[in-house]
């Protein structure tokens, strides 16, 4: 009876100490991938947090970013935004620590959607750091993108 009862106690052991490293390796995977830069993808609540409250401030665009930003406004079954989507990811590799690139699900945010007035998709935003963002619409190439990056978001 004892050596059963030490039997279980083991395999107890064993399956939560498995359980635990495998929730570190988890963690330690996703603070990987938060450290390699990519497309971040906001709901409203991020967007008045990162980008600006247009809740509270109505009448005035204020930036609340660290760094200019791209802001994609998408849906998932939109064959242009599915074209752009590749292109976006490697320019925020290449851009990594210049710019963000956040992504705004049309379908899962229409109030964010509405309040930027999208009627079609893709809309991009580029937001500088100082002035005014502006909207384009439509799939562009990349060599489209980095010259809006270079001569609009990043101008010193």
């Amino acid at each position: 009876m004892k050596f059963k009862t030490f039997i279980l106690v083991a395999v107890a052991l064993t399956t939560f100490s498995c359980n635990g490293q495998a929730k570190k390796t988890e963690q330690e995977t996703t603070n990987k991938q938060q450290k390699t830069m990519g497309t971040i993808h906001l709901t409203k609540e991020e967007f008045l947090k990162k980008v600006v409250n247009y809740e509270a401030n109505p009448t005035e665009w204020k930036y609340l970013g660290d760094k200019p930003a791209i802001i994609d406004f998408y849906a998932s079954w939109c064959g242009p935004c599915k074209m752009i989507a590749p292109v976006l990811e490697e320019l925020a590799a290449e851009y990594d620590g210049k710019i963000y690139i956040y992504k705004i699900d049309t379908e899962a945010e229409q109030e964010l959607a509405a309040a930027f007035n999208i009627r079609s998709i893709p809309s991009i935003l580029f937001v500088p750091m100082v002035g005014q963002p502006q909207m384009a619409q439509g799939a562009m190439p990349k060599a489209s993108f980095k010259e809006a990056i270079e001569s609009v978001l990043l101008v010193k």
